[in-house]
């Protein structure tokens, strides 16, 4: 096993207006091979913007990445030219979007559509991609495959549909598959069936898994590692069981404080207070020192690096330079 993705400095910012809105400040983590790593944070901190940074999808304008490498399999995507890019794309790096009705065509048939995809990147002829989209959708456990095949997305329901993206972003058995909050748009039964079905095809295809959600359920039934985002930056990183356990930045410790426990149920859940920044005018140093109740000197001037609080556990936060500790 190694490292299939390693993203450092990442800066995506979009210009409107005359205001320079910096929706990624210097984003870096890693994805190991055969892993499911989690991106956690409140709407708006910048989830979906490094998804689309990964696969080079920013448009521009307004947006641009300015800064940063994204190393994928040894190669830097933000210096490859846009053919090699598009080879990239559905073959090697796949993305799930949150509501698939938005990235199924309504005018095609599903069937015609997933043979597109396999035909540009297996290059199959049209019989042999019928018969892979086929199985693809039968893996997924979609019942009745053969009528399936020939109906148009808006004859499926949901859940349907949603099985029907991950069957045709796993047609090509790419290396990483990027899931973009994949059970938002489904009720609660659907979200269950639809993890457990990533899951499941995780462990058969050896594929590496970017989750993105605001469901920490979700993030501690899924992942290996978590990252948690905060207006465009990230501000903890660990290994799950890790991070529930010993949540130790201020703003995830204030996330896990939002859970309600049905064994406390009479305590209040924590409120973070305050508003998150707007990110054309963020706050100097820590974007997080105007809500934060630990506060002090170097909060408001300079940004925190990461500090390892112990192998694989990373924290932006001056309580944690050199030996502090907090409780």
């Amino acid at each position: 096993m190694g490292t299939l993705l390693n993203i450092n400095n990442l800066k995506t910012h979009f210009f409107s207006s005359g205001r320079t809105i910096r929706a990624l400040d210097g984003v870096s983590f890693h994805i190991e091979e055969g892993e499911v790593f989690g991106l956690v944070g409140e709407t708006g901190c910048g989830k979906s913007v490094t998804a689309l940074s990964i696969l080079r999808l920013i448009p521009f304008p307004p947006g641009k990445i300015i800064n940063g490498e994204i190393l994928f399999r040894g190669r830097n995507l933000l210096s490859l030219q846009e053919d090699e890019m598009r080879s990239i794309r559905g073959q090697e790096i796949s993305m799930i979007f949150q509501e698939p009705m938005t990235s199924l065509n309504p005018v095609f048939r599903i069937g015609d559509q997933m043979m597109e995809v396999i035909m540009l990147h297996q290059k199959l002829n049209r019989s042999r991609a019928f018969e892979k989209a086929l199985e693809m959708l039968q893996r997924v456990h979609i019942p009745d495959a053969d009528r399936v095949v020939k109906q148009y997305p808006h004859q499926l329901s949901g859940g349907m549909r949603q099985r029907v993206m991950i069957a045709m972003e796993l047609s090509c058995h790419p290396f990483l598959l990027i899931a973009d909050e994949p059970t938002t748009a489904l009720d609660v039964t659907i979200q269950a069936q639809i993890l457990r079905l990533i899951k499941e095809i995780k462990k058969e295809l050896q594929t590496s898994i970017l989750l993105i959600t605001h469901d920490l359920g979700v993030i501690a039934e899924m992942c290996d590692r978590v990252a948690v985002m905060y207006a465009g930056s990230i501000v903890e990183e660990a290994k799950v069981e890790e991070i529930f356990e010993e949540p130790k930045h201020p703003y995830t410790q204030g996330l896990w404080g939002a859970i309600p426990r049905v064994d406390q149920e009479k305590e209040a859940l924590v409120v973070i207070p305050g508003m998150v920044p707007d990110l054309s005018q963020p706050p100097t140093g820590c974007k997080f020192h105007p809500r934060c109740p630990y506060r002090f000197d170097p909060c408001d001037q300079k940004k925190p690096p990461l500090f390892p609080l112990s192998p694989g556990h990373l924290v932006s936060c001056y309580l944690y330079e050199e030996g502090k500790s907090h409780e």
